[in-house]
């Protein structure tokens, strides 16, 4: 029997609800908008990381295992997983709850790569804010 999906501890970085306009022609949620999501969540911690602007520069690994259907929370929890001198590495995974169900299954997770941008759009040390 498999074992049941048990979400990231802490808080997501992002919680929302899909809805009928995210829809595929298959009425699936499409998949580059749970895409576009963990961008969010992701970026979001690169900026708090790097304390101003950054760019995504690369996605790794996204397989998606499961459909996210209209009316399902997506939970988007992200996790920081290595600095370097101008870039970030940050883990998300994608979660569904289905509104009337207490239990999540994981849809999907990747590895963002962001960079810190400085204010004309050149890589700048991540621990450099961004003073523009």
């Amino acid at each position: 029997m498999a074992e049941p999906d048990i979400p990231p501890e802490g808080a997501p970085a992002i919680r929302t609800i899909a809805m009928p306009a995210d829809t595929n022609p298959a009425g699936d949620i499409f998949g580059g908008w749970l895409m576009s999501q963990m961008d969010l969540a992701a970026g979001s911690v690169a900026a708090m990381t790097s304390g101003g602007r950054n760019a995504t520069i690369a996605v790794e690994g996204m397989i998606f295992h499961r459909p996210v259907k209209v009316g399902d929370e997506v939970s988007l929890f992200a996790e920081l997983v290595r600095t370097g001198r101008t870039s970030m590495r940050i883990h998300v995974q994608a979660w569904r709850r289905q509104r009337h169900r207490a239990a999540s299954e994981k849809v999907t997770e990747a590895t963002f790569s962001f960079v810190a941008l400085d204010a004309a759009g050149r890589p700048r040390p991540v621990t450099d804010p961004d003073p523009g």
